[in-house]
């Protein structure tokens, strides 16, 4: 890392000659395919086909720095993950390079990453960001090549094939590569439905830790904070970190959408937003929200508002079949928020006229969207062209979210002053099935009763 001005190493013949010697031999266990490595396969078999006598580079991306020679949590590129099936344990650097074979569609893969250095040389005790002293031992190429079914190569091999691989821009991979790779990782395969259970099962738990907190830190000046801090204590456990920043808005703060801060009070006349995700070491990560009363049970106002917001979920949850347009799915929870709107006296017209594109008055207490794909990201298969996703067709394998909300600013004067500061989202993760769609978050509870009977378990 080049600061001269921390302690470095011994540097003489003496201690290099020393430090290089008398180290047991090391023996790696044999590996074992990894569950993802088959379907990795086919999926780079498919994109193969789609760039026929086309060399593919997708990089794993590098490490970056986060303040001088410190750097952020290492997480790989998701396509690179896709199809290679490595996940958290994925080596910074990493060009997995798809060769087209003569005469054929097919490609033959090749994983380039940093072997491991021999103990004989010093980046093996004097190099603070890869050396194995410093941060542990990278995987042998072996290791690698048994666990994921891909030929592996250390990364210097690289320059043994001509430039274009070495000048990707930065290494990122290009903008219709990107798109094609969305549009393939709208249907899940097996394996990702499986690892989406686990995450959103892995979630449950987590907000089952902050319903446990929760009676104790009313009145924390940052209590926000111990909210977030109880969930990622579960993603940490059961995953690789949270899929994305924590959301933990109590009060007013619940209106601001991307609330990530988290240095509020939780206040016990309040609601409290909670917008969170555990990420597996695969990647795979839930995205779910509830609302809770942070004394244990809603106010009649509270509960006016939040119900409202569960039935237009539960509305937009009733369209989801194969064949029907994804954006369907947001058109009918927007007529619930309309219709209750205007019933409540908000809107300055009708809520059929309101519903009128050029009108849309309701969306001022919903300018988000209802549902974006979830997967690898939790913003997943955004490169996908527009009539592939919002104007897409359902299909069984799909996964996506369902999040409606209200959210009244604290100073806006076309509400009543009883509504202003309530902000509420309701998200689930739903699969699409051949006959319909599953809730896979449903276990969290969602009804305002079922969420007051789960949070006086936590109370006694």
């Amino acid at each position: 890392m080049g600061n001269k001005n921390r302690s470095t190493t011994p540097a003489s013949n003496a201690f290099a000659e020393y430090i290089g010697s008398q180290w047991a031999e090391r023996v790696d266990a044999p590996p074992t395919l990894r569950d993802s490595a088959r379907f990795a396969a086919d999926r780079r078999a498919r994109l193969g086909a789609a760039f026929a006598g086309k060399r593919i580079v997708i990089a794993a991306g590098d490490e970056k720095v986060r303040a001088n020679d410190t750097m952020y949590p290492y997480r790989a590129d998701s396509d690179f993950c896709w199809l290679t099936g490595w996940g958290s344990d994925a080596e910074p650097g990493s060009i997995l390079v798809l060769e087209p074979v003569e005469g054929s569609a097919t490609h033959v893969a090749t994983l380039y990453f940093r072997a491991p250095a021999g103990r004989d040389s010093d980046e093996f005790y004097a190099n603070p960001a890869i050396g194995e002293f410093w941060i542990g031992p990278r995987p042998s190429l072996a290791t690698v090549s048994g666990e994921l079914g891909i030929a592996t190569r250390d990364l210097s091999a690289l320059a043994e094939l001509d430039a274009s691989v070495l000048k990707t821009p930065e290494r990122h991979n290009p903008k219709d590569l990107r798109q094609v790779l969305s549009e393939m990782r709208l249907i899940k395969d097996d394996y990702e439905v499986s690892q989406m259970r686990l995450a959103i099962e892995a979630t449950s738990r987590g907000f089952g830790d902050i319903a446990r907190v929760l009676p104790l830190i009313a009145g924390n000046p940052r209590g926000e904070r111990i909210i977030e801090g109880a969930f990622a204590s579960r993603a940490r456990l059961e995953g690789n970190d949270v899929g994305y920043g924590t959301i933990a808005a109590a009060g007013e703060h619940a209106c601001i959408l991307h609330w990530v801060k988290n240095d509020g009070i939780v206040k016990a006349n309040e609601l409290v937003l909670i917008d969170a995700g555990v990420e597996l070491d695969s990647y795979y990560t839930a995205d779910i929200t509830r609302t809770l009363p942070v004394s244990g049970r809603f106010s009649p106002v509270q509960r006016q508002v939040y119900e409202a917001v569960r039935e237009a979920a539960d509305a937009a949850f009733a369209v989801v079949k194969p064949g029907v347009t994804f954006s369907e799915v947001h058109k009918t929870a927007m007529s619930v928020i309309a219709r209750k709107t205007a019933e409540w006296g908000f809107l300055p017209v009708s809520a059929e006229e309101s519903l009128e594109t050029d009108k849309q008055y309701h969306r001022r207490y919903m300018v988000h969207g209802t549902s974006h794909h979830l997967g690898l990201d939790v913003h997943d298969c955004a490169a996908a062209r527009r009539e592939m996703y919002m104007d897409g067709i359902i299909t069984p394998g799909m996964i996506f979210t369902i999040e409606p909300g209200l959210y009244f600013q604290p100073d806006d004067l076309t509400v009543p002053a009883e509504f202003r500061g309530i902000g509420v989202r309701i998200e689930d993760d739903i699969l699409v099935t051949e006959s319909g769609a599953e809730n896979l978050s449903a276990s969290i509870p969602r009804t305002a009763d079922d969420v007051e009977a789960w949070m006086a378990q936590f109370a006694r």
